[in-house]
């Protein structure tokens, strides 16, 4: 079993409904993007949330990172319960979980360069001097792989490996205890698919870090993850480790999704949490 028993997030009857207009009509209707999502994730663990488009995955996401309030339900962070701290204190738990976009090229600022694109949360939370937050940002920049001769250029002028490299240097500088990777690799083609996730497992060792990963591929999510949590319909219909997952699931709709893939590599279902 990988990390500690005791959990860095918990989340209790979390939902979120976002109120929409009809064009031309004026008329007001709720969508409900997710519900009833229970969770725990333990220190140290690799948790992937998968399925199908529509799901709720990524407005969970958001939640999850504190960037989007839920309409109901609660967020426990370290013990703390996120969403009834102060605004000030909530601004500083922030600092504790990061979300990594799926496109890179849309969330990064194509006008700053990249060390101004990694020193950004230094600079929001009033961390250091100029100087400091720009020597840390190339420190990060080197430790995610990238060299330090790139940080006057712009997000456009990286390949897309390189800008996600960027991206998670980005999400590391205020030192977070979890990275929230909101489908962070589908838009990679396979061989810089495998050089992030080595990049990714490098970094869980050295920084102690917890992930979850918002993902729609099985077969991908098969090599890394120590547990999965299936979602459907705004629901999570099975959370089980990545092993009993794969070779016993419980749920119809985990079958289903596990017949679409095919049959699971083996040999990577042997780390679990």
């Amino acid at each position: 079993m990988t990390g500690s028993a005791s959990p860095l997030l918990e989340v209790r009857n979390l939902g979120k409904e976002y109120v929409r207009t009809e064009p031309f009509a004026r008329k007001q209707f709720i969508v409900r993007a997710f519900e009833n999502i229970e969770l725990t994730v333990r220190r140290g663990v690799t948790l992937a949330i998968v399925g199908e488009s529509g799901a709720g995955k990524s407005s969970l996401a958001r939640c999850l990172a504190l960037l989007e309030s839920p309409t109901r339900g609660e967020i426990f962070l370290g013990g703390k319960s996120a969403l009834e701290l102060p605004k000030q204190e909530r601004f500083l738990l922030c600092r504790q979980v990061q979300l990594v976009f799926q496109d890179p090229a849309a969330s990064l600022n194509p006008q700053f360069s990249a060390v101004e694109i990694v020193a950004e949360p230094l600079r929001i939370q009033r961390i250091g001097t100029r100087a400091q937050q720009q020597e840390r940002a190339i420190q990060l920049m080197q430790l995610v792989g990238l060299s330090p001769d790139a940080a006057s250029k712009r997000s456009l002028e990286f390949s897309g490996g390189q800008r996600q490299r960027l991206a998670i240097a980005r999400a590391l500088a205020l030192e977070p205890d979890l990275l929230v990777l909101d489908e962070a690799l589908s838009s990679l083609d396979r061989a810089n698919q495998e050089n992030i996730l080595q990049l990714l497992e490098e970094l869980r060792v050295r920084r102690s870090l917890t992930y979850i990963h918002i993902s729609h591929d099985l077969a991908l999510v098969s090599r890394f993850a120590d547990e999965v949590a299936v979602m459907r319909s705004g629901r999570i219909v099975e959370h089980n480790t990545k092993a009993e997952l794969f070779l016993h699931p419980e749920h119809t709709y985990t079958r289903h999704l596990l017949a679409a893939m095919g049959p699971p590599e083996t040999a990577w279902l042997g780390r679990s949490a």
